[in-house]
């Protein structure tokens, strides 16, 4: 972490050490306009503002959301007086998002059955086949 005399600022290999990502991702969310680091020479130096937004936009993957849902989030955020709007829109996001993974889970759900049943048709077949094979064998 580097003090300057306003800020803290970050490196993009301290960032990508403090969160468990590569310098690849942070680079990737750069180029996506989620961050926005000031450059010397070479180097990036994240600021807080940047670090916050890193932390929420793998909380928001964690979720889910796509990089683009993300950075309208983060637009919102950016443009309101208050938080209501980004937390309305957040909340639709969270709403579709779990019903998308109710639906996934009911459609789990079905295939596991499916394949239950499958299972028990083959041991079946086998079962019938071996007590064939054994009275074929007997005679």
């Amino acid at each position: 972490m580097l003090q300057s005399t306003m800020t803290t600022t970050y490196t993009i290999t301290e960032l990508a050490t403090e969160f468990g990502v590569t310098t690849r991702t942070i680079r990737h969310y750069e180029n996506e306009g989620l961050l926005s680091p000031r450059r010397e020479g070479l180097n990036r130096l994240f600021c807080n503002r940047d670090r916050v937004r890193l932390k929420l936009a793998l909380r928001g993957k964690r979720l889910g959301l796509s990089l683009a849902e993300i950075r309208e989030l983060f637009d919102l955020y950016d443009l309101a007086h208050d938080e209501k709007r980004q937390l309305q829109e957040f909340l639709t996001k969270l709403e579709k998002r779990r019903a998308l993974l109710a639906q996934q889970r009911e459609d789990i759900e079905v295939i596991l059955d499916e394949i239950a049943f499958f299972e028990n048709q083959c041991r079946k077949l086998l079962a019938e086949g071996q007590r064939s094979g054994t009275q074929s064998a007997a005679a």
